[in-house]
């Protein structure tokens, strides 16, 4: 399979990408190459390969899950600009 310039000059017009003659003729070679290289690994015999997500087998390492940071309601509070009954006050929006 290869790119025209006729196809990169629409590529570019539905990706709303103003591009002139002249970069258009300079991509057509690049675009082909990357096909190319795609194709190349298309052929590749991956019979018996298993999936990766990644080349070295990590696990994620899991702490425990505790709260270490609470009961702090007033000091956070403290900052507000208008607090009640234990909760922020914010105007109100709607009428």
């Amino acid at each position: 399979m290869s790119v025209s310039s006729e196809q990169v000059r629409h590529i570019a017009r539905l990706a709303r990408i103003a591009m002139s003659d002249e970069e258009i003729e300079r991509l057509v070679p690049e675009l082909n190459a990357i096909i190319g290289w795609v194709e190349q690994l298309g052929e590749v015999n991956t019979d018996g390969v298993e999936p990766l997500t990644a080349v070295i087998d990590q696990k994620l390492r899991l702490r425990e899950d505790a709260v270490t940071d609470g009961d702090c309601r007033d000091a956070v509070l403290a900052n507000a600009p208008n607090a009640q009954h234990g909760f922020f006050a914010v105007p109100k929006v709607i009428e």
